[in-house]
């Protein structure tokens, strides 16, 4: 069973999303910490990219702000290893295409695999086009994790069969950002995909409350948020990761609670 599937296997899960870097490093390790004290299931680290195509301006000033601070991938690297050295909830990497060509895709994937990182994300890749991945991540025991979409329509099924790790559901049209309420009817995408797949799936981009993180749960196997956890960080800076974990056990809580 492929690690990512553990964080799925006791309820609900909830995974929470946070730029490496951002404000600093050490900020992203204690945060990292807190959100895996205060019931975090799965973790998404962000290495930072100049143009993150996928991410609404919270995230956006995320990545900017962690690279104007001198964060690399190497040094992201080397903030994983510190982590596994306690924290053992699955890790994924969400990036883009030309960080991992940048880096040479063998390279960067064998490492993520050396240094306990279990998935990648990569919301740039079509899913025509990740022959140029899987085959290296497969090698390494990587899952390379696929996302649908609204807009996927009769491709759910195809990419839902193929799906590795847990299949990503986006929630809204457009980039990430918190949104006041959610309105994609996503009922049927979730229908399309338990007739296809036994993998977990968990839905993001746009989820930022308890009440929105407990309704969508209703529907999937997990739950992911991240511009509200980095406008925390935008906020508070340095001070941030206590914030975060309280954030993170009212998210979680709330989770739960609807499932009791």
């Amino acid at each position: 069973m492929s690690n990512i599937k553990t964080a799925f296997t006791r309820g609900k899960a909830f995974i929470p999303f946070i730029t490496c870097g951002d404000p600093d490093l050490p900020t992203t390790a204690e945060a990292v910490r807190e959100m895996v004290r205060n019931g975090a299931n799965l973790i998404e680290l962000g290495i930072p990219f100049s143009d993150p195509t996928a991410e609404g301006v919270v995230i956006q000033n995320a990545n900017l702000r962690s690279l104007s601070g001198g964060t690399t991938t190497d040094k992201v690297f080397e903030l994983v290893r510190d982590l596994r050295r306690d924290v053992k909830i699955p890790l994924v990497f969400m990036t883009y295409a030309n960080v991992v060509f940048g880096y040479g895709a063998e390279k960067f994937i064998s490492t993520c695999a050396a240094i306990g990182i279990d998935g990648l994300i990569l919301p740039d890749v079509p899913f025509e086009e990740k022959g140029e991945f899987l085959p290296i991540c497969r090698a390494h025991g990587v899952d390379l994790i696929s996302m649908v979409a609204p807009t996927s329509e009769n491709r759910i099924a195809m990419i839902s069969r193929e799906a590795e790790g847990f299949l990503y559901v986006v929630s809204s049209l457009g980039v990430t950002g918190t949104r006041s309420k959610i309105v994609t009817d996503l009922a049927p995408i979730v229908k399309v995909v338990r007739e296809n797949t036994d993998i977990p799936c968990a839905i993001g981009f746009g989820i930022s409350t308890p009440a929105q993180a407990a309704e969508m749960s209703r529907f999937a196997d997990g739950v992911i948020v991240g511009s509200a956890i980095i406008k925390i960080l935008a906020e508070y800076g340095t001070d941030a990761p206590k914030l975060i974990g309280a954030f993170t056990k009212s998210i979680k809580q709330s989770i739960l609670s609807t499932h009791e």
